[in-house]
């Protein structure tokens, strides 16, 4: 029933205007605009990603989003000279090396945006 529809992440912050200079500045996504209900939205590989106020913002301590990348060692590189920090983890089950971690068929980093939702990189391992 749903395979076909859109679908649309909504990301909670708390100040949209320090989210939209990381959104677009840092991540590069290009601005789709303000909808009626006050939520901001970008549109990312055919889904869109909707930045919405909260006052109190997030809350959650999971993956929100995570964007599948073809080299993820070249995208770590390029998102931290526009100034994104990746995690480091030492967990057993879970350790980065050089910010990756390697997750059964993929690798993947996590870092924060502005207002502490956990975003994700992701790259497929061959099979």
């Amino acid at each position: 029933m749903l395979s076909t529809a859109s679908v649309t992440t909504m990301l909670p912050v708390k100040d949209i205007d320090r989210a939209r200079a990381f959104y677009e500045g840092c991540l590069g996504l290009t601005p789709g605009g303000f909808k009626p209900d006050g939520k901001f939205v970008y549109s990312v590989g055919g889904t869109t990603l909707a930045l919405f106020p909260k006052p109190d913002g997030t809350k959650a301590d999971h993956t929100a989003v995570s964007f599948q990348v073809s080299d993820i060692a070249a995208s770590i590189a390029q998102l931290k000279r526009a100034g994104v920090v990746f995690e480091d983890y030492d967990f057993p089950g879970l350790k980065t090396v050089n910010h990756v971690c390697v997750l059964g068929a993929e690798k993947a980093a996590w870092f924060k945006d502005t207002e502490g939702n956990y975003l994700c990189l992701h790259e497929d391992l061959p099979a």
